[in-house]
């Protein structure tokens, strides 16, 4: 049930013909992991924040660097040094108090991820490197969670859900059979403030959508997007049946 505040503070949103009370109520009631607080995590969990979303499990062992600071938008000048869950943890209750807000400043094993995720109703991978992507995809579909996964570089996204619950969903696995940490990197590459900014913002909706049942989610699907044309496509992602991590499971 919504409070008084709450239905005013969210009344923009009741008001959508494809987003009511009841939505609005689910994602109250609702809990997210977020896995890395840099250019993708802030801008997700602050948007998530606002959406009135009930409680945010944010884990991220890196500390607050100048470089950080060009995009990613939960963490300022004075927070240099902390960790970025902490300072995250503080710019999010700044803009709403009532949100509950669990930190974990640490590495993710196996079990420690399967402790977080078995807390939660999805998770958002904002990381940065293909062995926790892959942790992450292996320890939610053995859960059943969803995942709802971007990545940026330079001025281009990708963003995709990743449901164990949806006969149609393909797993991270399948996308990317073969793991390449020496892959392209924001470090070596660079990366766009908008471009961020864009993705973690459209992996935020894809999470709500996913949360209510809302829309039609990315899950099956993955999109690519170019900001320097502003192209989107949309291409198909079928289940691999040889994939080790999904191929007998999932139904």
């Amino acid at each position: 049930m919504l409070t008084d505040d709450q239905l005013l503070r969210y009344h923009r949103q009741i008001l959508l013909p494809t987003w009511d009370i009841a939505a609005q109520s689910q994602i109250a009631s609702a809990s997210v992991l977020v896995v890395g607080l840099g250019g993708l995590g802030c801008p997700l969990a602050q948007q998530l924040t606002l959406a009135g979303i009930g409680r945010l499990l944010l884990a991220d062992f890196d500390r607050v660097e100048l470089s950080n600071l060009q995009r990613q938008m939960l963490h300022h000048d004075a927070d240099i040094g902390r960790f970025k869950v902490e300072s995250a943890r503080d710019s999010l209750l700044a803009l709403r108090a009532d949100v509950v807000i669990d930190i974990l400043p640490e590495r993710m094993d196996e079990a420690r991820l399967m402790q977080a995720l078995a807390s939660v109703d999805a998770v958002a991978d904002c990381c940065d490197n293909f062995a926790t992507r892959e942790l992450i995809n292996r320890c939610a579909w053995a859960l059943k969670k969803p995942v709802i996964s971007a990545a940026a570089i330079a001025w281009q996204g990708q963003l995709s859900v990743f449901d164990a619950t949806q006969a149609e969903s393909a797993c991270y696995r399948c996308l990317y059979p073969e793991s390449d940490d020496a892959a392209l990197t924001c470090n070596d590459n660079g990366v766009m403030t908008t471009t961020v900014a864009v993705m973690g913002s459209w992996q935020a909706q894809e999470v709500l959508k996913v949360l209510t049942k809302t829309g039609e989610s990315l899950c099956g699907q993955l999109l690519l997007w170019d900001g320097r044309v502003n192209e989107v496509r949309r291409v198909r992602t079928p289940r691999d049946p040889a994939c080790p991590v999904c191929s007998n499971q999932g139904d």
